[in-house]
């Protein structure tokens, strides 16, 4: 199945100063797991590509709007309070993802934003593939620290 590439969200914003977006192959986790099981065809698992992914190094988790939860085919798992610009709130989580975001994947759970939030990409995801955002090329970048390396610190 080729990968649908889209948008994330509706441009409404005219000045972009500051802001940082990513390309992210997101896929259904639960699908490559039957792949791997040999229950289902690799081309038959649900991913999109998207291509504006905002960098949020507020936001804390990965965030999709429910039309992307839709269309991976997502299970909710559970509720979580989260704390938005609009105040505290409950959001659906859902099944996990794999993210590959310039060649470094991983897998995280989901959280639900309206439709028209943009893709979030939070800390958590920004560390587990040891990533940090270089402000003066509005761009990721390889964690300095390590080289660039893709590294996982365990102490």
């Amino acid at each position: 199945m080729p990968a649908t590439k889209i948008r994330s969200a509706p441009k409404k914003r005219t000045n972009n100063m500051g802001r940082v977006t990513t390309e992210v192959l997101i896929e259904n986790f639960d699908d490559l797991w039957a792949v791997r099981r040999r229950l289902l065809a690799a081309d038959d698992v649900r991913h999109v590509v998207i291509l504006d992914a905002l960098v949020d190094t507020g936001a804390t988790s990965l965030s999709l709007p429910k039309r992307i939860i839709k269309q991976l085919g997502l299970e909710k798992t559970g509720k979580r309070r989260v704390r938005t610009s609009g105040g505290v709130r409950v959001a659906a989580i859902y099944s996990p993802v794999n993210i590959t975001i310039q060649g470094r994947s991983c897998f995280l759970d989901v959280t639900e934003v309206p439709d028209d939030v943009p893709v979030l990409i939070g800390q958590i995801p920004l560390e587990q593939l040891d990533f940090v955002v270089d402000p003066c090329q509005r761009k990721l970048i390889g964690n300095p620290a390590h080289g660039g390396e893709h590294m996982y610190e365990q102490y």
